[in-house]
């Protein structure tokens, strides 16, 4: 907890010194009170307060009321440690309550925002002063003797100025400083000397100071009272035995956003009242075995989340039987084992970087997260909603490009060349369907129980094979898309030119793209030490958007193929077709009949301005996905689950749509079809009647389609939209 939460509660030197004189027998008496287990309860499931039901790990404070006496949302705020000890004390401590109201302190507040220098015997007519607000001024430099005589302050704030130094000695006549605060100041260095006088501190606050390094030998020398040391985000790179074994009485150490890189194992050694350790976001890339052994009695939380540890052994945590909080979150572990955990029989929250691993402390009440957005503690598709859409989107993907297959198959083409590819194009799109289907299947077969599997899953050959069936299909029909777009450019806008590909270029063409789409699907499986899991980083096996632990040489080729291929593929297809509808509209000019060319660009511009709208909406939001991960900044899992399931495949249900069924040809060809159906129905009516009678009544016979004027003259142009 930084010195600004701490400050948030109603807290004073009274309080703070009865909860110094609590015991640690004591001290864990009062947190485990709060945490006590129902031993009739299975592994992995927690009482409903005092009834007999029990409910699983997942179920626990989850923001929803399971218990009928609403137990499992109770308790659910890790306030383990200081923060605990004070809430309670002052909730039951009515003394402390009546010694506020009584007793009277001295305030002076000095926050005229003009002060630059303290000089000496300012406050020399203020002997009896006991707290000194001097914070948000612009202070840079205080006298040695600035702080005379002030033998009574107990609390003295200079957060939030300008002091670059602080003299030797300038605290030298505060005996009965309890409180220090000087955050954020541009303090780089202090030195030992700084802090004579100050036998009486117990609060010590640094945040945010640019402090490189702490004064040594022995940073406590001359504040062996010292309590809580908060030094959150500085510049600190070493930390070791020498630094802090004159500080014996320190409970809670403060270490977060920092640069420590190793962590020596008798580092901690003399803090064996320590009871909050907080290491988090610096860059520890070792921790001996023992680290935390020599504080393992006292101990409560610990959070070593965010530093980039090459390994967590599963004998780190083994001694700390007394432990409540630990916090691990950002941090891999590949060889995660259930008993990593269970030594610490006093656990009660727990903090991991996915949720998978919660499986692996199933004797903890509260383990976070309980999904990543996509997957949860039990299903793999969190949502109902997406539960529903995944079957959805499969099969209007499936059907709608197969369907379209088919009538390819059977109706007479225009262009047999044109028709093969938009055949292949349904091919990847497919692909789409099988791989959403596929999903589909695994959430129903994981269902209810997907935490125990969920690790398993994303190395598995199964994730990894769906993982590259959508790769393969997404990029070969970027690839096919683009393709046509160019192919349909060189017809509309140079009508004359013998720019066109033959039988033998088309093939080639279309083997080409496919032998790149599974090039581009299939490189990251030939090297895990280079790649890692690269579709095995969430449970929909698809690689989105990279994460801080993901390999530098997997974020550099998703970020090349979503951010390079396919952005440039989006720009060439946006650009083709606004040259096409250009160059139609002029063509258009020159027709004497305005009505006819009225309705042909209207129908022109609302087919190019639909296909590359649904380009756009399908790939817009990865491009910005992938740019913002890349930025580092937090992308929800919902919002990943969401593109997965709807945007990704947006193009792949709508491009039969598109290139087919909208067309005017493929609408005339159809039409043509069932006229000749209907026919020969009618033909088959009439040979019947005539068996049955002699009396011969000729049936008229319905006219078949014939195509409007407008769109034969249409085509002698060469600038026919139908086929585009």
């Amino acid at each position: 907890m930084s010195a600004g939460k701490l400050l948030s509660l109603r807290m004073d030197v009274p309080v703070i010194i009865l909860l110094i004189h609590l015991t640690h027998t004591e001290i864990r008496a009062l947190l485990a009170s709060r945490l006590e287990v129902d031993a009739r309860c299975p592994l992995g499931q927690f009482p409903c307060g005092n009834i007999s039901e029990c409910l699983p790990q997942a179920l626990q404070c989850n923001g929803h009321k399971d218990c009928p006496n609403g137990a499992d949302e109770q308790r659910c705020g890790d306030n383990i440690g200081w923060a605990d000890l004070i809430g309670k004390t002052l909730q039951d401590a009515n003394d402390v309550d009546k010694y506020f109201l009584n007793e009277c302190f001295l305030q002076e507040s000095l926050r005229s925002n003009e002060i630059r220098v303290l000089s000496d015997f300012v406050f020399s007519e203020y002997s009896s002063l006991q707290k000194l607000f001097l914070q948000n001024n612009s202070l840079q430099f205080i006298s040695k003797h600035a702080f005379s005589g002030l033998h009574s302050l107990k609390k003295l704030f200079l957060s939030d100025n300008l002091i670059s130094s602080l003299s030797p000695g300038v605290f030298r006549d505060l005996h009965q400083l309890v409180w220090l605060m000087l955050d954020h100041n541009p303090l780089s260095s202090l030195s030992q000397d700084t802090f004579i006088g100050l036998q009486s501190l117990m609060y010590l606050s640094m945040v945010g100071t640019s402090l490189q390094q702490l004064p040594h030998p022995s940073f406590c020398q001359h504040m062996p009272a010292l309590d809580w040391l908060d030094l959150e985000g500085n510049q600190i790179q070493t930390l070791d035995y020498s630094i802090l074994k004159t500080c014996r009485r320190l409970e809670v150490l403060l270490l977060i956003d920092n640069q420590i890189r190793r962590i020596p194992e008798n580092t901690f050694q003399s803090l064996w009242r320590l009871t909050e350790l907080n290491l988090s976001s610096n860059r520890i890339r070792e921790l001996p075995k023992n680290t935390f052994k020599s504080v393992s009695k006292s101990l409560l939380k610990l959070n070593i989340s965010h530093n980039p540890l090459l390994r967590i052994h599963p004998s780190h945590f083994s001694h700390l039987t007394h432990l409540q909080s630990l916090a691990l979150e950002g941090i891999e572990i590949p060889d995660v084992q259930t008993k990593m955990f269970l030594t610490m029989k006093n656990l009660s929250y727990i903090y991991f970087k996915t949720f998978q691993y919660c499986s692996y402390a199933p004797h903890v009440r509260s383990c976070k997260p309980n999904t990543d957005g996509i997957s949860s503690f039990e299903d793999l598709l969190a949502n109902m909603v997406l539960r529903v859409s995944v079957w959805v989107m499969a099969f209007i993907t499936c059907f709608g490009n197969l369907f379209v297959i088919g009538m390819r198959s059977l109706i007479r083409a225009e262009n047999n060349l044109h028709a093969a590819c938009i055949k292949v194009l349904c091919c990847a799109d497919c692909l789409m369907g099988v791989y959403l289907f596929f999903i589909g299947v695994f959430d129903v077969k994981f269902r209810g129980q997907y935490n125990r599997n969920a690790l398993l899953w994303m190395e598995s050959v199964e994730c990894r094979t769906i993982g590259f069936l959508a790769m393969l299909s997404s990029e070969v029909s970027v690839l096919l898309l683009t393709y046509l777009t160019l192919e349909k450019f060189l017809v509309i806008v140079f009508p004359f030119s013998n720019l066109r590909p033959g039988k033998l270029q088309t093939v080639v063409v279309l083997a080409s793209i496919w032998l790149l789409g599974f090039i581009i699907a299939a490189v990251p499986l030939m090297n895990e030490d280079v790649f890692g899991n690269y579709y095995g980083r969430n449970g929909v096996c698809f690689p989105l958007h990279s994460d801080r632990q993901e390999k530098p040489t997997a974020k550099g080729y998703s970020t090349g193929i979503f951010l390079g291929l396919n952005l440039v593929a989006f720009l060439v297809i946006a650009l083709s077709y606004s040259s096409m509808f250009y160059s139609i509209y002029k063509t258009g000019i020159n027709a004497t009949d305005m009505r006819s060319r009225l309705h042909t660009d209207v129908a022109v511009a609302n087919r190019f301005f639909f296909i590359v709208f649904s380009d756009a909406l399908c790939w817009i939001p990865i491009f910005l996905v992938k740019i913002l991960s890349l930025l580092e900044v937090e992308i929800p899992g919902t919002i990943s689950s969401w593109i997965v399931i709807f945007i990704l495949p947006i193009n792949s249900a709508l491009n039969p749509i598109l290139y087919t069924l909208t067309t005017s040809f493929f609408r005339e060809q159809v039409e043509v079809l069932l006229c000749r159906w209907q026919r020969r129905h009618i033909s088959k009516k009439d040979r019947k009647s005539l068996t049955s009678s002699t009396i011969f009544m000729e049936t008229p016979r319905p006219p078949c389609y014939q195509p409007p004027a407008y769109l034969q003259q249409l085509s002698l142009t060469g600038a026919d939209p139908r086929n585009a």
